[in-house]
């Protein structure tokens, strides 16, 4: 599977860059695929109706916003995997994931001896990121993908 949706996610190199273009829904689509693939590598069967999109409003490093639809995407999705599997399905997750030009930033397989699994990483070029793990009791695992902003496509005159 390739990680880059349409390629909104190319690297931005200069600062004054426009934001990737997408529709929300797209963007939506996008992250449930990513989600879809990780959840095939980690040998996790995603629990009906877990897949829930979450849009926010991109705010400037001074708190400024911009008045043109610019957003956020978080994409969350779960499903119930035994608390002793979740150490092999983040260690399976940390293989594609590096494999795919991730950059893992935290990781871990337990808290005090017992599964409790941990992985965070960024596309360096996409600037995207992904929080896997253990989360909503013990035998859940759940996906997380963060994009950066995207702005909408304008609306046609």
């Amino acid at each position: 599977m390739s990680v880059s949706p349409q390629d909104p996610t190319r690297p931005r190199t200069d600062p004054d860059e426009p934001l990737p273009v997408m529709a929300r829904g797209d963007a939506a689509s996008w992250a449930r695929e990513l989600i879809a693939y990780l959840a095939r590598s980690a040998g996790l069967v995603l629990a009906p109706g877990s897949v829930r999109p979450f849009f926010g409003t991109c705010t400037g490093r001074n708190g400024e916003r911009a008045g043109d639809g610019r957003y956020t995407l978080a994409q969350h999705a779960d499903g119930p995997l035994p608390a002793a599997r979740h150490p092999a399905a983040v260690r399976a997750l940390r293989a594609v994931l590096e494999r795919d030009g991730f950059t893992v930033t935290a990781y871990r397989e337990t808290v005090d001896g017992r599964p409790d699994a941990l992985l965070y990483a960024r596309h360096p070029a996409g600037r995207y990121f992904l929080d896997l793990g253990t989360g909503g009791g013990t035998d859940r695992f759940v996906l997380t993908v963060r994009t950066r902003c995207l702005r909408p496509p304008a609306d046609p005159s």
